[in-house]
């Protein structure tokens, strides 16, 4: 079973549920978007957690895609990452954005990005659409399902198992929620400082995410294809 709860905790450094979870924290009224997003991707992910272990038990097909496709995706990703750091640390992306606003002419203050202001006005309701459309298993979710079935638990056991993983590997989303409820006024100041914060150094913090992040995919999917 360590080897499962480890499995959750690398599932928790999903890309996606990284910036999902960073791009909420930084909107207005965290807790509401979060809080959404979190229930959308428990149902989707214990749902499918639970009909993969169910419906494929004693089969090899959950460990069999993990061994086949889940290393290419981890180098293609991890590739895509690298490729961003390298880009965003030389300046060129500068350099496009420069090329692109003398194209259109003098720069106009039109405000944050439209789904950034959507999101930002969105209701939980509209999170939990999102959270339950982009939660779908990943390489160490198929992983930590494939270990859970080798435990020839009982079944309710495997459902409570399936749930706790689930758990962990959200974290990123309910720390901060349950920040804001035990520490309602501490945390919305921790918040705005984090935002001055990647005012300041987000261009170099985004270069060093990107270059770990994607290092860390890379040696992932080749660890894949070789063992």
């Amino acid at each position: 079973m360590a080897q499962v709860f480890l499995l959750s905790l690398t599932a928790a450094l999903n890309p996606i549920l990284v910036g999902a979870s960073t791009v909420m924290l930084l909107l207005p009224n965290p807790p509401r978007l979060m809080l959404g997003y979190l229930l959308g991707a428990l149902t989707t992910s214990i749902t499918l957690g639970l009909v993969i272990i169910f419906a494929l038990k004693g089969s090899s097909t959950v460990s069999t895609t993990q061994n086949t496709v889940s290393p290419a995706v981890d180098l293609a990703l991890g590739a895509i990452l690298l490729i961003s750091a390298f880009v965003l640390a030389s300046g060129r992306d500068k350099g496009i954005a420069e090329r692109r606003q003398a194209r259109k002419g003098p720069k106009q203050d039109k405000g944050p990005p439209r789904w950034q202001q959507a999101l930002s006005k969105g209701s939980a309701r509209t999170t939990f659409v999102v959270g339950a459309v982009l939660t779908l298993p990943g390489a160490s979710y198929l992983a930590g399902l494939h270990h859970i079935e080798k435990q020839n638990l009982t079944t309710t056991a495997t459902v409570l198992t399936v749930i706790g993983f689930n758990l962990i590997m959200l974290i990123l989303l309910e720390l901060p929620l349950l920040s804001y409820t035990i520490a309602p006024d501490w945390t919305p100041g921790a918040v705005e400082r984090a935002k001055a914060w990647v005012a300041r150094n987000g261009h170099q913090a985004a270069v060093i995410a990107l270059s770990v992040i994607g290092s860390a995919l890379i040696i992932k999917g080749i660890a894949g294809r070789v063992g």
